[in-house]
């Protein structure tokens, strides 16, 4: 898909920047948004020129104020309208924890740069993403308990990773809504720039991801990051450690790496995500999430 209605791409020197495109409704998420930036995701992943992911909102008002409730959006934007007698249909599946698990398969560095109001899905979808920016005015909410319903898109598995099981309670028991400064104190949030100076320090983060590394290195360090922690033992992290330097020491990427600083000037990598990864990745079960 690359006849985008409700997000924007642009690709430029390895960084691409997906903006949520809806400013006239301060960017309120719908299906059609989420299916738009899955499938973004799925071209930039595929995409070797692409290094790192910003994502933004349209306008200096929000990143994305929630799910749009309105008839405007389309309607049934938390699940499936159809009545199912087993919960365990396909049917039953969130809109935003589709979103989250596709982000969460990327091979590409997520970097959120939160322009404004992110709340709901706007604050959850965020929990995907890598590193997280926000602009003084941004202002977030978990507020799923003030809407009857419970914390969405995988968040109950980002959340508390992130920020700690006592903070991601407080926040969603409360649904209250917060400032960057509660955002950045609470360790959601790297931390907090103005609007002006919010993209291009996103930029220069990007910037030095994809001028100085390896593209498989940095695609193998977020799988083992988001993935290993989760195991029982730290053997589980140490058979795949091994692996992977097993592996990509004996590649191109690690004798240019070492040339490069040996030499003293700036590395130029040969390995592509979408050839080069090692030869046991992915080494978890794929999940079919669509």
């Amino acid at each position: 898909m690359t006849d985008y209605t409700q997000i924007i791409v642009d690709k430029v020197d390895g960084i691409a920047t997906i903006t949520l495109n809806r400013p006239e409704k301060m960017n309120a998420y719908t299906r059609i948004m989420g299916e738009e930036i899955m499938a973004a995701m799925d071209d930039i992943d595929a995409d070797d020129s692409v290094r790192t992911v910003i994502f933004t909102g349209s306008g200096d008002r929000a990143f994305c104020a929630g799910a749009d409730l309105t008839p405007e959006g389309g309607g049934h934007v938390f699940s499936d309208p159809s009545e199912v007698e087993d919960l365990s249909d396909p049917k039953v599946r969130d809109g935003g924890g589709l979103l989250t698990l596709r982000l969460f398969e990327s091979k590409k560095p997520l970097i959120s740069a939160c322009n404004g109001v992110a709340v709901g899905v706007g604050a959850t979808m965020q929990l995907a993403m890598d590193i997280r920016l926000a602009s003084d005015n941004a202002r977030y909410g978990f507020v799923f308990a003030r809407r009857g319903i419970v914390p969405e898109a995988c968040s109950s598995w980002f959340l508390p990773k992130i920020v700690g099981i006592s903070q991601a309670l407080e926040w969603c028991y409360t649904g209250r809504v917060f400032d960057a400064a509660e955002a950045h104190n609470g360790g959601l949030i790297r931390s907090i720039h103005s609007q002006d100076e919010l993209m291009d320090a996103a930029q220069r983060l990007a910037r030095e991801i994809a001028d100085n590394t390896s593209a498989v290195s940095v695609a193998m360090t977020r799988a083992m990051m988001w993935r290993l922690p989760s195991g029982d033992h730290p053997m589980d992290a140490h058979r795949i450690d091994s692996r992977a330097i097993y592996r990509l020491s004996r590649g191109a990427d690690a004798k240019e790496g070492i040339a490069s600083f040996l030499e003293k000037r700036a590395p130029h990598y040969p390995a592509k995500v979408s050839e080069d990864m090692p030869d046991f990745y992915p080494w978890w079960d794929k999940v079919e999430y669509r």
